[in-house]
């Protein structure tokens, strides 16, 4: 039990800097280049651990978990991360990192259909807050957002839901630190097919015809300094390896509902530390969105949570 409120910390602390780091770099180095960099550098750091799991497991892997983790790689990884760090050249950091903790009520409605996990009516309810957080943060009469930043942080969220549904349904066979090992080392080496792919003439000329010029020629070196160096380091082995790990160890503690509280801490840390590095303001409609959001989580986190000391009380003792 406490080992699961341990990996929470861990996870709330590493997911709510994210995006004050990635604001510092922003622009330096490639979105898709940077996203290879953090979920390879996460793959070296976590291997030893997962290896150590498998064996204690007494674990193999098999072509069906591989493919799994291949899917899982594609979605949370290859596809995922590059539009969330996409949004962040886009809008400020603090928008993107509230946005984004609209992910347990994803993960929710996912979590039913994926792994037929009941719908309540608190979910329905946080549901309802989320959506008014996210109007009051986008401010749709006074709009001065980025609407290009603002959609695809929610696009991230979405696919970041899924993500997070798939891994747990093979949290309990392999582990934590397994799932999201292998996530990343297939999410890695699609990236860099597709980035191989972007360095063919025609491809490369499609999508700056588009208008997204991010996506030709991608460098895979390019653009690292020693000085921006401390922050890629952080992004990929603190965030990516050890965030993600967290996260998913977190899982096999507690119920998906108590690890939540990842994100229900994170919208109200995250704009602190935005102001505090980068002085970026918090206005009045982003507060009233942060704090429909807090309430949508606390609606849905609570009554979970007290649903489970309910249940353990009325089990007979030994």
């Amino acid at each position: 039990m406490k080992k699961g409120y341990f990996f929470i910390l861990i996870a709330t602390i590493a997911f709510s800097s994210m995006e004050v780091v990635l604001k510092l770099i922003a622009g330096e180095v490639n979105p898709v280049q940077l996203t290879l960099a953090r979920f390879s550098i996460g793959f070296v750091f976590l291997a030893p651990v997962a290896v150590y799991t498998l064996k204690k497991r007494s674990k193999r892997l098999n072509r069906k978990s591989v493919a799994y983790f291949a899917l899982l790689g594609l979605i949370g990884i290859a596809i995922c991360m590059p539009i969330y760090q996409m949004s962040i050249n886009f809008t400020e950091s603090s928008v993107v990192a509230v946005l984004f903790s609209c992910n347990p009520v994803f993960v929710t409605f996912f979590a039913f259909m994926i792994l037929k996990e009941p719908i309540k009516r608190r979910h329905l309810a946080a549901l309802s807050l989320e959506i008014l957080g996210t109007l009051a943060i986008i401010n749709p009469l006074h709009i001065k957002l980025n609407m290009v930043g603002v959609g695809l942080a929610l696009c991230s969220t979405v696919l970041f839901s899924i993500y997070g549904v798939m891994g747990k349904r093979k949290c309990a066979e392999y582990g934590g630190a397994v799932v999201t090992c292998f996530s990343f080392l297939f999410g890695s080496v699609i990236i860099f097919c597709f980035i191989l792919i972007t360095h063919i003439p025609a491809v490369a000329g499609f999508f700056q015809s588009i208008g997204l010029p991010s996506f030709a020629q991608i460098p895979i070196l390019e653009g690292y300094t020693l000085q921006n160096l401390p922050y890629v380091l952080y992004v990929s082995a603190g965030v990516a390896g050890v965030g993600f790990c967290a996260y998913f160890l977190a899982m096999e503690y507690q119920p998906a509902s108590v690890v939540s509280l990842v994100y229900f801490f994170k919208p109200a840390l995250s704009p602190i530390l935005a102001w505090m590095v980068h002085g970026e303001e918090i206005p009045g409609n982003m507060l009233a969105g942060i704090l429909l959001i807090l309430a949508g989580s606390f609606a849905n986190i609570i009554p979970g949570i007290l649903e489970i000391r309910r249940a353990k009380q009325q089990m007979p003792s030994n």
